[in-house]
């Protein structure tokens, strides 16, 4: 009989593996006592904070998000052009260099999310109180100020620190529904007048940019973001995270404000901590994978090309078009930071088919964004780096490294999640895509529920790609194992 697992169980399991890839999954007493020291009323004043609280911010995020790191903003002006600030927790007015809790913040490096437990980059008190942008209180922010004409091009932009109101909090699947005439206006849009406005035209200049991107190269991957569904606390399943207009909205927002930070500090003369895919050493992978569809790309890599590929794809056959979108994604390679030198070309980024890009917009819980919102402080004013040349690269390294055991401990748990869920279905055979083949073995990804695992079976093994049918043989929970067998 199989053991009645709940979320406690999780939760430890969750707590194990941060431990067992080099992770913490606890604060320090030295963070904990300086977080003591902390005045919730105090509120850093300098001549060069402006005083935005009167404008009609607002977040969107999960419905449970308790860590706001942005808001947004806009104000329509003469023919067609529209003027979008969008505000980033000012997280470094705390939390400064050196300090205890900046040296926990560069143990981890990022906030490690599983649906059991969350283990924060920084104090709950602070990423979910003193430096989130919460409704309704006065904060501190970076604020990235962005003119775009009646086309959505960027014409001006500049950032500067301001202090800021979230007057309400939004969440995306409230907010998607209502934009796409699917649901009713969401009470806070209701509530604070002109809200409606704001959002309408924020969503009219992210539609713009979006499209904008794919038309230069930038490539539209849909793989699949699974989600772990409670009863009390049991798992009952798992479901698959649709996208949707407000998360587009905010993704287009922080692209955005991502590329202008890059430039920003390119311009000012300072080095940068960028966020990079550099072209896929694996193309003629992608080239293969292209050719069993039936389509043709060219020997260099062309994220135009591939983008075009994926269109068709994405068209042809959407419900598949997700695993596809995984097969490409791992022959592309994951993206890394990496130091960008003043005044050195930059590496750019593939996927988004830009040159400059730096993480910016969530330093409540990627170490990279607080290191670069301290840069951005340093640009504003000029005042020297706080950071050398040599300290950015050993960090992006690092950066590189602890997001990569994050990302796994996050993989780990979410296959316990699916166990969890699987194991009274033991026997059973699913339809399912081939996502890895390689020496290391064949993994599967089967569609309901959206779930993978590792592939064996008679015969010649399948290449990334190829459609089967796949038997559950075994779903270990405690490690996370899910494996099946192919059906011929």
């Amino acid at each position: 009989m199989n053991k009645q697992y709940g979320r406690t169980d999780l939760a430890r399991i969750a707590a194990k593996a941060m431990v067992d890839r080099g992770l913490t999954a606890e604060f320090s007493t030295a963070s904990l006592n300086q977080l003591e020291s902390f005045d919730k009323s105090s509120q850093e004043t300098a001549p060069d904070i402006r005083d935005l609280r009167a404008l009609l911010w607002c977040s969107i995020d999960n419905e449970e998000s308790r860590d706001l790191d942005q808001l947004s903003v806009c104000e329509r002006l003469a023919n067609g052009v529209v003027k979008v600030l969008i505000a980033i927790a000012d997280v470094d007015t705390l939390v400064k260099k050196g300090s205890p809790i900046d040296d926990g913040a560069q143990q981890n490096t990022t906030s490690v999310y599983t649906a059991a437990r969350i283990f924060p980059m920084l104090p709950e008190r602070l990423s979910t109180d003193l430096t989130s942008l919460n409704p309704h209180v006065d904060r501190l922010a970076m604020v990235t100020e962005l003119v775009f004409d009646a086309e959505s091009k960027i014409s001006s932009s500049t950032i500067y620190r301001a202090k800021v109101h979230n007057h309400c909090k939004l969440a995306y699947d409230d907010v998607a529904a209502w934009l796409e005439g699917k649901g009713d206006i969401p009470a806070g849009v209701r509530d604070v007048a002109g809200m409606d406005e704001q959002i309408r035209v924020q969503d009219a200049v992210s539609q713009k940019l979006r499209k904008r991107r794919f038309e230069q190269g930038a490539l539209e991957f849909r793989t699949i973001q699974s989600r772990t569904v409670f009863s009390g606390d049991q798992v009952v399943d798992v479901e698959q995270q649709q996208p949707n207009r407000a998360r587009q909205l905010i993704e287009e927002l922080m692209l955005a404000t991502n590329g202008v930070t890059a430039r920003f500090l390119a311009f000012k003369g300072y080095s940068a901590l960028c966020r990079v895919v550099r072209s896929p050493e694996r193309w003629l992978k992608i080239v293969e994978v292209a050719k069993d569809y039936g389509e043709v790309l060219p020997v260099e890599p062309d994220s135009k090309a591939l983008e075009t590929f994926l269109r068709k794809r994405r068209e042809a056959d959407p419900v598949r078009f997700p695993d596809l979108s995984l097969v490409v994604v791992k022959l592309m390679g994951a993206g890394e930071y990496a130091l960008q030198q003043a005044g050195a070309a930059a590496v750019g980024h593939f996927g988004l088919a830009v040159r400059e890009y730096s993480h910016s917009t969530a330093p409540n819980r990627r170490f990279a964004d607080l290191i670069t919102q301290r840069m951005l402080k340093a640009a504003i004013v000029g005042a020297p780096a706080p950071y050398s040349d040599a300290e950015l690269e050993a960090l992006a390294k690092h950066c590189n490294e602890q997001g990569g055991d994050a990302n796994k401990v996050e993989r780990q748990v979410r296959k316990s999640e699916a166990a969890l869920v699987l194991q009274a279905r033991l026997g059973e055979v699913f339809d399912g895509i081939v996502t890895s083949a390689s020496s290391k073995g064949v993994w599967v990804r089967v569609f309901h529920p959206p779930v993978d695992g590792r592939l064996s079976g008679p015969g010649a093994a399948p290449h990334m790609g190829q459609k089967v049918k796949a038997r559950l043989t075994l779903a270990d929970v405690e490690r996370g194992f899910i494996d099946f067998e192919e059906v011929k």
